[in-house]
């Protein structure tokens, strides 16, 4: 019989400086994202220090005093009283601090000044995003990618690897001790920028694959098929409303970046014409800038698509926020001219029944044409599809088509790509009222001349 193992529990402290430009509201939504970050690392926050200054420190980003409080802190440890939601296994005593996670990207020497200063490791906010993005990056694609931004960023730490590491770091003499050497630092950086040249190759290459691919998807859009991306901030509940929309097996995680790989599925039920949704990687506030580069091409899945679907955390009170992040990152990537329909989330985490009617209509006010929701009410789901596929029918035309008894085998091709509404059966075959796209009905009724029956392959091989 197998015992479960247990992962042991790992404890954080957070620390931020709240400069004189920043507001109270926005410095407490950046310390709960990376307390949401922390959580998605295998991290619980038990302690946050925050400090007003007029400037980061630049020995160690924070003031002498509140080192001194955080190094107390450290050293005494956390005892189990203090501690919520903590497993009974727990021994009884104080439980060791593994890591003080810092909400800013902080320099080399400032991280090794305050790690040597408060006594435990230091992640700083672009290091606790690059590990979630290692940890998380499945394909090919994205693994490359975020292997670049951490190269990216440990470059310029490893002169203050080798301060710390003495001697090993110091010139390293050429042939018979003289003459141009090089040190063990700058032979790391040149691994590097080596390492950095080589992954950017195999993106270039990945890229020509990506294209093919994606001219193949437009080809099927060609055929009937159409496009929606859901975009927005990470944790706004896109994961869950795509798989609401799709009836797929697509990981929900209560996690920042629990996915970082696009995942397409049709729409369930099925639609004509049939709808594709993409799911694409989430974004954030301070988003450092080699991982926005990086998965650029992730979120050009939206600019393949007919429509996006903005998804917004209607329960969190600084959605504003994630308006903008997502609206700016659109703009960068140019998909802010792609159809949009901004879909509120999560409204059934916004009090009760009356405080979600009355949130709901203040939102419609303020964003006509929106769709206040949550992705685990289905008969709002199935609202938000129908305005879908209405989005995608409007173009639609409506015809009439006979199907002769001899030409039976084409019903399929009928029903494949045409909305049936109607159909009746006559003396010569069945008559179909039908809605579809003008080309579509236009080779169906080509078909269905008896001169052309031997063109189906021609027609309709997708």
């Amino acid at each position: 019989m197998q015992t479960e193992v247990k992962e042991k529990p790992r404890y954080a402290l957070v620390a931020s400086v709240q400069l004189p430009d920043v507001s109270d509201v926005e410095f407490e939504a950046s310390l709960t994202e990376l307390s949401e970050l922390a959580k998605t690392l295998g991290f619980q926050v038990v302690q946050t220090f925050v400090q007003k200054r007029n400037s980061f420190d630049r020995t160690a980003y924070l003031g002498v005093g509140k080192l001194e409080e955080i190094n107390m802190f450290v050293n005494r440890g956390i005892r189990n009283d203090e501690l919520e939601d903590i497993p009974q296994a727990l021994d009884s005593g104080a439980v060791e601090i593994d890591v003080l996670l810092v909400d800013h990207e902080i320099s080399p020497s400032q991280a090794r000044n305050l790690e040597l200063a408060v006594g435990c490791e230091v992640m700083d906010r672009t290091m606790v995003i690059l590990e979630i993005f290692h940890r998380n990056a499945r394909s090919r694609a994205a693994r490359a990618q975020v292997e670049i931004a951490r190269l990216g960023y440990m470059a310029p730490r490893l002169r203050e690897a080798a301060k710390l590491a003495g001697p090993q770091g110091r010139q390293r003499s050429g042939m018979g001790g003289r003459g141009a050497g090089e040190s063990h630092t700058e032979l790391d950086r040149r691994k590097v920028r080596d390492r950095i040249a080589e992954l950017q190759r195999e993106i270039v290459a990945m890229e020509l694959e990506r294209k093919t691919q994606r001219a193949r998807r437009l080809e099927r859009q060609g055929q009937g098929l159409a496009g929606v991306s859901l975009v927005g901030y990470t944790n706004a509940g896109k994961s869950t409303l795509m798989r609401a929309l799709t009836g797929s097996e697509v990981l929900v995680a209560n996690k920042l970046f629990a996915t970082l790989d696009t995942t397409v599925r049709a729409i369930y039920p099925e639609s004509v014409p049939r709808v594709l949704v993409s799911d694409t990687v989430g974004f954030i506030k301070n988003l450092p800038h080699g991982l926005v580069a990086s998965f650029k091409s992730t979120l050009e899945e939206a600019l393949d698509a007919s429509l996006l679907l903005h998804v917004i955390d209607a329960s969190d009170p600084g959605f504003e926020r994630q308006l903008e992040v997502t609206d700016e990152v659109l703009r960068e990537i140019g998909a802010d001219e792609v159809p949009r329909i901004r879909v509120f989330n999560k409204i059934d985490h916004v009090g009760d029944e009356a405080a979600q009617l009355d949130w709901t209509a203040e939102l419609q006010q303020r964003y006509p044409g929106c769709v206040v929701m949550s992705a685990r009410r289905p008969e709002e789901v199935s609202s938000l599809r129908a305005a879908i596929v209405s989005f995608f029918q409007q173009d639609l035309v409506e015809d009439e088509l006979l199907l002769p008894w001899s030409a039976q085998q084409l019903r399929g091709e009928i029903y494949s790509h045409c909305q049936v509404l109607e159909e009746r059966a006559e003396e010569e075959g069945s008559w179909f009222r039908v809605r579809g796209e003008a080309e579509k009905l236009r080779r169906l009724r080509e078909q269905l001349n008896p001169g052309s029956q031997g063109r189906e392959k021609e027609y309709w091989e997708v």
